[in-house]
């Protein structure tokens, strides 16, 4: 019975990870087409200019998922929807195991790529100093291709673990960029280890708000956690002061 429990297993994360990886390749080479024909033209514009152009590429995006598949709600299910696992007195949903398990693996295929390749390097260079960068001879609108298109590629796996927990719809993504905002910069920009503390704060915040008081003010307690970050430290839990 056990053998059989982990075949199951096996299939169903393999079924998971057979949903994922494609969508993440897809959107990398979109991140990275995107990246290369449209925003390396604004690189050296006014950062607000960059940021008014993302901001209309996302409405674009947002209205056409209106139009081609409405506003309603949808949702995915699989073979393992309500399947859970028994640890001790607990029931733990099995679906939320599979996404947590491979949020962590990301997560640490990240830290790895920029940490211990010269790619990842590379990229934490350009961002760190651009002229610099040009400098050494490094090329950087390829580096800031590859960086849009690994992010895109984050934002496609998280997309398909995202429908496997609750209902989404087209005006979802703006909501959630929101969120994704106020975890940077409550961790810190341009820190890994403070965007994971910051999501994982952010995160914990919201489920004690909902279970303590109700579901609808957990944004009210994230901003308020944003607030108090940057009152007593503007450039984030884990972020540097600019010298």
């Amino acid at each position: 019975m056990r053998k059989a429990a982990k075949k199951k297993a096996e299939g169903q994360v393999e079924s998971f990870g057979q949903r994922v990886l494609p969508l993440a390749a897809l959107m990398f080479v979109a991140g990275y087409i995107m990246q290369m024909t449209l925003i390396n033209p604004f690189i050296s514009r006014p950062e607000h200019s960059q940021f008014i152009l993302l901001v209309a590429v996302a409405l674009i995006i947002v209205n056409v998922l209106l139009m081609l598949f409405g506003p309603d709600a949808r949702n995915v299910q699989t073979s393992y929807s309500f399947d859970s696992f028994l640890i001790g007195p607990l029931i733990v949903d099995a679906t939320k195991v599979y996404v947590g398990a491979a949020t962590c693996i990301v997560t640490a295929a990240l830290f790895a790529f920029f940490r211990l390749t010269l790619t990842g390097k590379a990229i934490r260079a350009c961002a760190d100093n651009y002229t610099g960068a040009l400098v050494v001879g490094l090329d950087v609108k390829r580096l800031y291709a590859l960086t849009f298109g690994l992010g895109a590629a984050c934002v496609g796996a998280a997309g398909s673990m995202l429908v496997l927990l609750f209902d989404v719809t087209p005006a979802l993504g703006p909501s959630l960029t929101l969120l994704a905002f106020i975890i940077v910069i409550t961790g810190g920009l341009g820190s890994m280890p403070g965007a994971l503390l910051g999501g994982v704060l952010i995160g914990l915040t919201e489920a004690l708000a909902g279970l303590f008081f109700t579901p609808s003010a957990k944004s009210m307690f994230s901003f308020g956690l944003l607030v108090l970050v940057l009152l007593f430290r503007p450039q984030g839990i884990l972020g540097k002061r600019a010298s």
